[in-house]
C-alpha cells in the first residue's frame, strides 16, 4: 500500500463510544487505528533501508476517508534521505492532496514511532483541524507534539515597517 491511496471507509461515522479508545481516539474509530496500522506496516516493507537497515512505514487518514501512505528512502550520502512522513506527503499531494486526520509511523517490528521534528512540521502543513497521531505514549493532538509551531498563518502576518 505504499505511495497509494485507499477508502478507508466513513472514519467520521462511527462513534468513540463504542470505541476502546473512547474520547482519546480523537475521533477515530479503533477500527480506522487499525487499518492505518496496517497501512503503515505495509508500506514499512517497500522501504529502502541498505544503511540504516531501518524501515520506516508512515500511514494518514484523510478528511475524506482516503488512506495515504509511505515508506522511507535512503540515500548513500545520507542527507538526502527521505523519511517515510516526507514519501507519503508526496503521495497525499500526487492524489489529489486533502488534509490528514490521523497518522501513524511504526518500525520493522511494526512498533509505533514518533516523528522526528522536520517530520512534525511537515504533518502540520498537511493537517486538518484536530488531526491526532499514535505515539508510543498513546494518541496525542498535533499541537501536543507540536507545540507554537511555524505555519502558514505565520507567512499570512504582516511585518512591522
Amino acid at each position: 500500500m505504499d505511495n497509494t491511496t485507499s477508502d478507508a471507509g466513513s472514519p467520521g461515522s462511527a462513534s468513540d463510544a463504542g470505541s476502546p479508545l473512547g474520547a482519546l481516539g480523537g475521533g477515530i474509530a479503533q477500527a480506522d487505528w487499525d487499518v492505518l496500522h496496517a497501512a503503515a506496516t505495509a508500506a514499512m516493507g517497500r522501504a529502502y533501508a541498505p544503511y540504516s537497515k531501518f524501515p520506516v512505514g508512515a500511514a494518514a487518514l484523510l478528511e475524506d476517508g482516503r488512506v495515504v501512505s509511505g515508506c522511507n528512502v535512503e540515500n548513500a550520502s545520507y542527507g538526502l534521505t527521505l523519511c517515510a512522513e516526507c514519501t507519503m506527503v508526496g503521495a497525499l499531494q500526487m492524489g489529489g492532496g486533502g488534509r490528514i486526520r490521523a497518522f501513524y509511523c511504526v518500525d520493522a517490528a511494526g512498533t509505533v514511532l514518533m516523528p522526528c521534528g522536520r517530520c512534525r512540521q511537515l504533518l502540520y502543513e498537511f493537517r486538518a483541524p484536530g488531526m491526532v497521531l499514535m505515539t508510543s505514549s498513546g494518541i496525542r493532538t498535533m499541537d501536543q507534539v507540536l507545540p507554537d509551531a511555524f505555519g502558514p498563518d505565520n507567512l499570512e502576518k504582516e511585518t512591522p515597517a
